[in-house]
């Protein structure tokens, strides 16, 4: 086991041996963010099973994830200003003056900005900035303050806590989950609970409360926490309903005319199809490394054929999975070629900026696929994919709100 006892070490050389351990791990810290910048560029965490950048620096390499968001931060900026390279390793910067930096440079500010930033605490470069960027000024603000629970009259009600909660136990009559007399269930104190703080618009806390007045019999001290469980349960349902298509009925019916209906177009996958692939796959991207990692993404998920549509691969379950953004990507450009897939994404880009749009045929049969997969009935599809035709050089977004809006409005 290395020894790390220094008793045995004079003042000098351990004063001596300090600074050149700084020294080398400024150098260091330069070529770890060298590394990083060219892995991300070549998205090399792709191949190896995960997601993104920051997934494989959390998971690959087991940074924290403060650690990796300024590291990846920094390793981008340095990337497109490179003298930010050179000032880490001198010393003439630190991480966290890069990463301040990082939101303001461009090529006219970036030698500039690094010389005002030059050996600054943070506390200077952070002044220095907002003298040159200042924030847009925040509103006044007067509010009553609560005083101290040993304050309090007698009768007075306690401090709110967190989601209304007063420390006592009985919600506060001005908070959402206020009914008056009522004393909270607190949980045990080894439960595993989790803190979440957040502001909400007017219109969202009408609706909370609207929410707890519907909800006044099942829950009837309006417990915010049981009120957002049941909101979430409800809304997991609805998207599941959506993305995975319908389970009574309408689904079998659909399973035995669906497939391979030509005027749902070549990539409408079926919604028994799609339910079938997310129980499967555990709703988790199916991409494997070559030494077994699999991507742990959740996120981003999409129907991805294992034979590409354009040879011929049809909407089946032994022949589809579920794969992430960037996997789906990365498969494509492994099947037809990195400089394939980028000159497509240049002319999809260039496409929606000079407002062209795909044959009218083509995106009807995109509106009609893209409004089955959201659960619509095939003939009210089909009559509001007619009446949003008529519009003139409309994108196949502009098509499909059109779409929704003659559905809504029956």
């Amino acid at each position: 086991m290395r020894q790390y006892s220094l008793t045995h070490l004079s003042d000098a050389i351990l004063l001596r041996d300090l600074l050149a351990l700084v020294t080398r791990d400024r150098l260091i810290t330069a070529t770890l963010l060298a590394h990083i910048a060219e892995v991300d560029a070549r998205k090399l965490y792709r191949p190896a099973g995960y997601p993104s950048m920051h997934a494989y620096c959390v998971e690959e390499l087991h940074l924290s994830e403060d650690a990796a968001s300024r590291r990846i931060q920094a390793a981008r900026a340095a990337r497109r200003f490179p003298s930010l390279f050179t000032a880490l390793a001198e010393g003439r910067l630190h991480l966290t003056g890069v990463c301040l930096l990082a939101p303001h440079l461009t090529p006219e500010t970036a030698e500039e900005l690094i010389e005002v930033a030059t050996h600054k605490r943070k506390s200077e470069i952070e002044e220095s900035l907002a003298g040159r960027y200042p924030l847009p000024e925040m509103p006044s603000n007067i509010r009553v303050v609560m005083p101290e629970v040993s304050e309090l009259p007698q009768h007075a009600p306690a401090p709110v806590g967190s989601a209304g909660l007063a420390p006592n136990g009985i919600l506060n009559e001005h908070a959402p989950a206020h009914v008056e007399g009522t004393q909270v269930q607190c949980p045990p104190q080894n439960s595993q609970r989790f803190l979440v703080q957040l502001t909400i618009s007017k219109d969202t806390r009408d609706k909370l409360r609207h929410a707890q007045a519907l909800l006044s019999h099942a829950v009837p001290n309006g417990d915010v926490a049981q009120v957002l469980d049941r909101a979430l349960d409800a809304l997991i349902m609805q998207l599941e309903k959506r993305k995975l298509g319908a389970t009574t009925r309408r689904l079998r019916r659909e399973c035995s005319t669906s497939v391979n209906r030509p005027n749902l177009g070549a990539r409408y996958v079926p919604a028994q199809v799609r339910r079938a692939l997310w129980e499967r796959d555990k709703g988790r991207c199916t991409f494997v490394s070559e030494n077994g990692t699999r991507c742990k993404a959740r996120r981003f998920l999409e129907f991805d054929h294992v034979d590409p549509v354009a040879r011929g691969g049809k909407a089946t379950v032994d022949r589809m999975r579920l794969r992430c953004r960037a996997h789906n990507q990365y498969e494509a450009e492994r099947t037809f070629g990195a400089g394939f897939m980028n000159r497509k994404r240049q002319e999809a880009r260039l496409a929606a900026a000079e407002g062209r749009t795909r044959p009218t045929k083509e995106q009807s049969e995109d509106v009609l696929a893209g409004l089955r997969v959201l659960g619509c009935k095939a003939n009210e599809a089909r009559r509001a994919v007619t009446l949003s035709e008529p519009i003139p050089g409309a994108t196949l977004e502009e098509r499909m709100r059109a779409a929704l809006k003659v559905l809504s409005h029956g």
